[in-house]
């Protein structure tokens, strides 16, 4: 159980943080007051899977409540609180865009993504009518055998196919009131998760790497860029410190580098070890150590649910690339397993099978950030959500069966909503006046984005918080069958993994410093000690104590003897899966259609 001092520290830190009385200094000397392993609470091990594309009412629009018609059961308890959702808020059978939500199917689990882009997404929400979205982020013409209709983008899943979701929030907490920190796709979603900071970008030509002589605004705001060419990113850019950027580097599009520090560089000043693991990492063909060579990955795919082959790795999803420091261009594996999570040939970039490894040899880092294979991402138009739930049921599974589990806490949190429906709105905190007009004809900044309080440090297009997704936390230390209505964002994470560590604060207008805290979704003074295992369904398969751990010579290994197992790239569909993953196509429902090849470049976000 934590000691109250302890505790007390942390929410001193995080209190302070959300009324804005503490600057980066003070705020960290708060959370600095470390006890037991060196961390401001009980946590050891912070667990990030970050997720893609997925608003709150896209899978949460009636929960507790299923259907029950098709998919797997899901049965409610009933103590389950009130969410914020579209069944609670009667807008269900009255609501006022131009077509009611509808129930989408576990056999209609592959659709085509929606329009998510930074302006199209202010003008959805129509400055909290939320009424427009399908004349601004609709695609209901699918292709390749995808699932589409007319008012698509309305549409949402129950229990009975992101089931998983549902019985982790019937365990554990759910926040119905995570926004993202700014309207827009995957790559400001990304880059908010480890810094809270889209601005300090500049374009770089891809074959020179350097600075583009003029901005490029394909990559950067065109409202935000300054005498010097830094600007926001609003869209998608390669970043430019990834040999698999530009298809392999055979694109011609200029690439984007980030400037100033992100949580990476502040765990590394505090001697923290963490990594960011993602599926595909390891390259299809490896660099082979010449100047003006790279490394591949577009070589390296996996079978989705519908029968198509998709490209494992995409650069834009990795926000550590976009910065010199914590990036790992030529995709270097570590010499071992024990390297993982501290300096070394990767700079903490890493495929997902080194995190199982690690995880299997007791070296699991302090902070680790895990993000899918694309095909099990969660992105509509080449991943859903029941590729999407195989990948994250067996990484928890993985984790709760691990001595490390009691002091772990899993934050399962999304990059942006896909352009999803969703009637919960928060007003701007952060202002945008970019007047410069987008491809709908529009002004990038919507009327709501330019009445609101002006943009910190003057950086325009970093209007948020945009639109709503889920946001989960699985841990023993978690309240249980809990609804917190705090208002958060994406840098929420960012600052308690600052305020746990003591880090300090990002800087430079980041929004670490004001965003709402996930401290309420913890009871650190009354753990639950509880250990959920799920089928891969996403239904139970037992609920009970954590299981005591002695140390064992498995979880004690030296470097000698855990160096040799298999660090090798692979350049076919067999790659070797995460623990308990096979590979091959997965058919549930009726939704065993084939699709056509899928190539990255050809999709959206």
């Amino acid at each position: 159980m934590a000691r109250p001092a302890r505790w007390a520290a942390f929410v001193g830190a995080a209190a302070l943080t959300v009324l804005g009385a503490a600057g980066p200094a003070a705020a960290s000397g708060q959370a600095g007051q470390k006890s037991g392993g060196g961390t401001a609470t009980p946590i050891k091990h912070v667990v990030v899977i970050y997720g893609e594309n997925i608003s709150f009412d896209h899978y949460f629009a009636t929960y507790p409540q299923a259907a029950n018609t098709d998919g797997t059961k899901f049965t409610a308890s009933k103590r389950t609180p009130k969410s914020d959702n579209l069944l609670n808020a009667g807008l269900l059978k009255t609501n006022p865009n131009l077509y009611l939500p509808k129930r989408l199917t576990s056999s209609q689990a592959m659709t085509c993504d929606q329009n998510h882009s930074y302006g199209a997404e202010q003008y959805a929400a129509d400055g909290g009518k939320a009424d427009k979205y399908v004349q601004n982020t609709e695609t209901s013409k699918c292709s390749a055998g995808l699932f589409g209709e007319p008012g698509l983008v309305m549409d949402y899943y129950d229990g009975n196919t992101v089931t998983g979701l549902w019985n982790y929030a019937q365990n554990y907490a759910l926040n119905d009131k995570s926004f993202s920190s700014v309207y827009g796709p995957s790559t400001p979603g990304a880059i908010n998760l480890i810094s809270g900071q889209t601005h300090g970008g500049i374009s770089v030509d891809p074959k020179t790497g350097q600075q583009t002589a003029t901005p490029d605004t394909s990559v950067l705001a065109a409202g935000s860029v300054n005498a010097k060419g830094v600007g926001t990113v609003i869209g998608d850019p390669d970043p430019a410190y990834d040999d698999c950027s530009g298809k392999d580097h055979t694109s011609t599009s200029n690439l984007l580098a980030m400037q100033g520090k992100n949580i990476g560089d502040l765990l590394n000043a505090k001697g923290v070890t963490w990594g960011w693991f993602q599926g595909g990492f390891r390259p299809g063909t490896a660099w082979n150590g010449t100047s003006g060579t790279y490394a591949t990955c577009a070589n390296v795919t996996h079978t989705n649910l519908g029968g198509a082959a998709v490209e494992d790795y995409s650069p834009h999803h990795n926000p550590f690339s976009y910065y010199k420091s914590t990036s790992n261009p030529h995709h270097l594996p570590p010499k071992s397993i024990s390297e993982i999570g501290h300096n070394g040939q990767a700079n903490h970039n890493y495929d997902v099978t080194d995190f199982n490894s690690s995880l299997k040899a007791g070296n699991l880092p302090a902070v680790s950030f895990l993000k899918a294979a694309e095909y099990q991402d969660g992105h509509g138009g080449y991943s859903d959500p029941i590729d999407e739930q195989h990948f994250v049921v067996n990484e928890i599974n993985a984790l709760q069966q691990s001595p490390e589990w009691k002091s772990t806490a899993v934050i399962l949190a999304y990059d942006d909503s896909d352009g999803w429906y969703d009637h919960a709105y928060a007003k701007p905190k952060n202002g945008s006046t970019d007047t410069s007009l987008a491809s709908n004809g529009l002004a990038t900044d919507s009327p709501a984005c330019q009445t609101g309080p002006a943009a910190a440090a003057g950086y325009n297009d970093r209007c948020g918080p945009g639109t709503r997704q889920p946001l989960l936390v699985v841990s023993p230390y978690s309240k249980v069958n809990a609804v917190d209505h705090t208002a958060t964002e994406q840098a929420s994470i960012t600052q308690f993994i600052e305020n746990n560590w003591g880090t300090g604060r990002i800087g430079d207008a980041s929004f670490d410093k004001g965003a709402g805290t996930l401290t309420n979704m913890f009871d650190f003074k009354h753990p639950n000690n509880k250990q959920v295992l799920l089928n891969s369904d996403g239904s139970v398969k037992s609920v009970k104590k954590i299981p005591h751990y002695t140390a064992t010579a498995a979880s004690t290994l030296a470097t000698d003897n855990i160096a040799a197992q298999p660090l090798a790239a692979t350049s076919t569909s067999s790659q070797s899966l995460p623990i308990g993953i096979g590979a091959g196509v997965l058919v549930a429902g009726g939704a065993g259609v084939a699709l056509a090849m899928h190539r990255r470049r050809a999709r959206g976000a």
